[in-house]
């Protein structure tokens, strides 16, 4: 049997991802969501296998946890429900995993996913300090550790 090969992919392509199966299954979602989403895929990968599932880094911004090149490639949309169709080349394994989190997360209200990342003690809150840290990296190693 083969081995599987583990895939490194951007973050970018992890968004369009989650973005095509949203619009696909005509649940779209606003940047503010892909944002935190992305984050939770991350996390779950550190977690579970050790390892990134993109390498792109994740900055503490005031709401929350954001992935600089995505954020920006989508902020035109503001609030509004970002509706794309992407062709992306997904391993098997890999859109089973960041299906489970779009579709656990993509239901809940936006602001409860900022609150969820928001808690004392995690990741972007040990990093934005009230604004201190606004704009820098979260390590790798803290999202993994303190969610």
């Amino acid at each position: 049997m083969a081995e599987k090969i583990e895939r490194l992919y951007s973050a970018l392509d992890v968004a369009k991802y989650v973005i095509n199966k949203c619009t696909a299954e005509n649940r779209p979602i606003s940047n503010l969501q892909l944002q935190k989403i992305l984050y939770f895929v991350q996390r779950k990968y550190l977690v579970n296998y050790g390892r990134v599932l993109f390498d792109d880094e994740i900055q503490a911004w005031q709401f929350g946890p954001v992935v600089p090149e995505v954020y920006y490639q989508y902020c035109g949309f503001g609030s509004m429900a970002i509706t794309m169709n992407y062709l992306i080349d997904m391993d098997a394994d890999d859109s089973s995993q960041i299906g489970a989190t779009v579709e656990e997360k993509r239901c809940k209200n936006p602001w409860d996913l900022v609150e969820e990342t928001h808690s004392e003690g995690k990741a972007w809150a040990s990093i934005y300090r009230n604004g201190l840290g606004n704009h820098m990296t979260i390590p790798v190693e803290l999202i993994r550790t303190r969610g």
